[in-house]
This record gives structure tokens, C-alpha cells and sequence, in this order.
């Protein structure tokens, strides 16, 4: 009877260890998905035809479709209003749990039929889409994101470089607090979102969560990647970004310019004081040098921990694509019951800090070059110079390592050297 009873065991942990083994040698994509509070996955899995999970960068919100086969015809329409909760993973790592979500449109189509369900992060038609009038004067920007989302039961998350920079003075003029938020954000090179019941409120690609917490920089490898399409696109068509302001008691319109040179692209929006129209235009401009490259990365097994604003690097496609660190966007999840894919939306990552501002308000007759670097064991920015730093010239890119940071201001130096005819800084040839 022992001897049965030990033999049973045995049979059990045989067969747990070969269930184990067979996940990590032929790992399967794995869900969960709840309703209200109820696990329904077992319900749908004969059933599930393919989860899509959008997370988008800013206030625009995230976005899940599911969509299930029904062929018998017994499937119920789900109400709006419904919550669902999703996790992603793999067999052999697990669940990662990716939010919950709200429905707020179904759809049901055929032959052959099939229910489509389409649920968002925060309800933004509600609230925060609303008009209103109001206004701020000298007030923190911490102070007014604390006021809207107070206003919809959020917890505020301002980041520290952000939350002490005065407000000269903001008007919400018919205006919804969502476009109110995302104007301030492009004003201040920030990014406003809602996430797990909170508004943050951060500058972009600054690598940290908005109470400070370093997020973690991806390394990638052309194994990891199914497709891939990398652009770089012209940008010397703008060559600076100029914003209009009025000083306090006067009717003249004055300006303030981020970059230079002769083609300048005007903000539409007046500013009340000079510090508010620089920054603006700052912004502007860095947004503008961000799309100078882009690159699309499909991974052929799907990351459910990537989410927008992490930072990468991607090693085994091309040296120009591995020289930079890139800046995450929307980050799109596919699900099937037979495949997991991730798909990224990628920017290159401009170098931070006031001094880099300072910078991108000169432009011609350089003397040198300034570049920046992401220290592979620190993870801070670096920097390092070539030739006289009496009015350097920064470039665009945040490198990936000293040895391209320093690669691409050897190539910017001899650049200007042929361009003002000189062999060493200063000396005429």
C-alpha cells in the first residue's frame, strides 16, 4: 500500500517536472482575462480569436479588442460600461497584468459571426473632455495639475524637475481639461497621461516615473525583432522654432526663438511673458529634432512589461540605429492563442538638462562640438567635447556609449573644420 502510495508520487512530480520542462523548451502565449471581477478565460478560450492592446503616450487612452468567434451563436452582447481586466505573458514567465479597462463599444458581425469588444483605459468622453472656463495666474504647474485631478477622483503625479515651475498665467478658455493638459505638456516638452488612477505629469524621455523611480533602459538584438523600419528624415527644413509673447503693460509683440537660421516655424499661440514663449518654443524644437529618426520594431515574442517611455537600445541591425538611444511611444500588444507580438513605436532620445537648452538657442559659426552619452553603468548622461567650447555645437542624438557619443563628434568637428577652412581650432589653414 506504501509502495502504491509513494509510486503515485513519483508520478505526479515525473509528470510536473516534464510539464515544466515543456513549457521553457516550447513556451506558449498565455492570458487571463476578467469581467467584473470574474475570471472568464476558460469561458473564451476555444473561443478567442485575438486580444489587441494599444498603450498610447500621452492622454489619448489605451485601448483593448477582443474579439471572439461566435459560431453557435450563444455568446451575449457584453453592456457598456462592463470592466475588463487583462495579463499577457508567456508560459515560461508568466502573467504580467496589463491594466483594466472599460467597455465602451461592441460589435457584432458575420458570416462567419464573431463579437468584437472594445474597451479603454479612462473614459475621456466623460469629465475630462468637458469645456471650461477658468484661469491661472501665478500658480505652480503641481498646483494645477493637483486641481484637475482632484476634480476627477485622481491621485496627482507631478515629477520634481516640473512641479515648482510657476505659471505666469493659463487661461482654459472653452477648453477641455484634456486638451488644457496635453497644451501644457507640448509648452513644457512634457507628457500628461492617466495611468492605474492617477494624472502624471512628466517631461519626456526624462527615464524616470514621475515619483522619481528610475525605469528600466531595454536592450534589444536583431534576434529579438521580427521587422523593422528605420527613417531618417530631413529636418534642416525648420531650422528653429519661434513663440510670440506680450510684456505686462504693453501692446508690443516681441518673440523668442529656440535654434535659429532663416527658416523659422511660428507657434500659433501668444504667451504672456517672455520665460513662457521660450519655453515653449524649446519644446517645440525638441520635439521637432526627436523626429529627425524613427524606427518601427516588431518582436517576434511578445514583452508584455514594455510599456511607452522606456528607453532602448538596439544592437544588430545597422551601427547608425545602435549609435543612439531610442525613446519608446505607443507600444501594441497582439494576442492569439497560437502567437504574441509586440510592436514599438520608437524616436531618437534627446540628451536633458538646462545646458542642453541653453545650447539649442545658438546656431552658426561653431568653435567645437558637445555630445551626450547614456553611461552603460550609471545610466546617467555623460558628456564629452571636441575642439574649442566657446560656442559649441550640440548634437541631436543622446549616443549610446562614449565610443559612438565620441565617433559622431570626431565626424561633426572635421565637418566644421572644412566648412570654415581651419585644420585646428581657430588656426586657419
Amino acid at each position: 500500500m506504501i509502495d502504491q502510495a509513494l509510486s503515485r508520487v513519483d508520478g505526479y512530480l515525473s509528470d510536473a517536472q516534464a510539464s515544466i520542462r515543456e513549457a521553457k523548451a516550447y513556451p506558449r502565449p498565455i492570458c487571463r482575462l476578467e469581467v467584473d471581477g470574474r475570471d472568464i478565460t476558460a469561458a473564451i478560450e476555444k473561443r478567442l480569436m485575438s486580444i489587441d492592446l494599444t498603450d498610447n503616450r500621452g492622454l489619448t487612452a489605451d485601448q483593448l479588442d477582443v474579439t471572439l468567434s461566435d459560431h453557435d451563436g450563444r455568446l451575449a452582447i457584453p453592456p457598456k460600461g462592463a470592466t475588463l481586466r487583462l495579463w499577457l505573458g508567456w508560459s515560461d514567465t508568466g502573467l504580467v497584468d496589463k491594466g483594466t479597462y472599460t467597455v465602451d463599444e461592441t460589435e457584432h458581425s458575420g458570416a462567419p459571426d464573431q463579437l468584437n469588444i472594445r474597451a479603454r483605459s479612462v473614459d475621456l468622453t466623460a469629465g475630462l473632455k468637458a469645456k471650461r472656463e477658468r484661469s491661472w495666474h501665478n500658480e505652480t504647474i503641481e498646483t494645477v495639475v493637483q486641481a484637475i485631478a482632484g476634480a476627477y477622483g485622481l491621485g496627482p503625479l507631478v515629477s520634481a524637475a516640473l512641479s515648482a515651475i510657476q505659471v505666469v498665467h493659463l487661461d482654459q478658455a472653452n477648453e477641455s481639461d484634456a486638451n488644457l493638459l496635453s497644451r501644457l505638456g507640448q509648452e513644457h516638452d512634457a507628457i500628461a497621461t492617466v495611468k492605474a488612477g492617477k494624472l502624471l505629469f512628466m517631461p519626456i524621455g526624462n527615464g524616470t516615473s514621475a515619483s522619481g523611480l528610475a525605469l528600466p533602459h531595454i536592450i534589444l538584438t536583431r534576434r529579438d525583432g521580427d521587422q523593422h523600419r528605420f527613417l531618417q528624415a530631413n529636418r534642416d527644413s525648420y531650422t528653429g522654432v519661434r513663440a510670440f509673447y506680450y510684456d505686462v503693460n504693453s501692446a508690443e509683440k516681441k518673440e523668442a526663438i529656440s535654434g535659429g537660421g532663416d527658416n523659422i516655424k511660428d507657434l500659433r499661440h501668444s504667451y504672456t511673458d517672455q520665460q513662457s514663449a521660450l519655453v515653449a518654443a524649446r519644446a517645440e524644437w525638441n520635439k521637432l529634432q526627436r523626429g529627425s529618426a524613427t524606427l518601427s520594431y516588431s518582436l517576434a515574442r511578445g514583452r508584455p512589461d514594455l510599456t511607452p517611455e522606456l528607453t532602448y537600445s538596439l544592437i544588430g541591425i545597422k551601427q547608425e540605429i545602435a549609435d543612439v538611444i531610442w525613446l519608446g511611444g505607443n507600444v501594441k500588444h497582439s494576442f492569439t492563442s497560437d502567437s504574441f507580438t509586440t510592436s514599438l513605436e520608437l524616436e531618437s532620445m534627446l540628451p536633458d538638462g538646462d545646458e542642453v537648452a541653453e545650447l539649442a538657442d545658438d546656431t552658426g559659426d561653431y568653435t567645437g562640438v558637445v555630445a551626450w552619452y547614456r553611461d552603460e553603468k550609471s545610466g546617467q548622461q555623460q558628456k564629452l567635447s571636441e575642439g574649442d567650447q566657446n560656442k559649441p555645437k550640440r548634437l541631436t542624438h543622446l549616443y549610446e556609449s562614449k565610443a559612438s557619443a565620441q565617433r559622431a563628434a570626431d565626424r561633426e568637428y572635421k565637418r566644421l573644420q572644412a566648412k570654415n577652412g581651419t585644420d585646428a581650432p581657430g588656426t586657419p589653414t
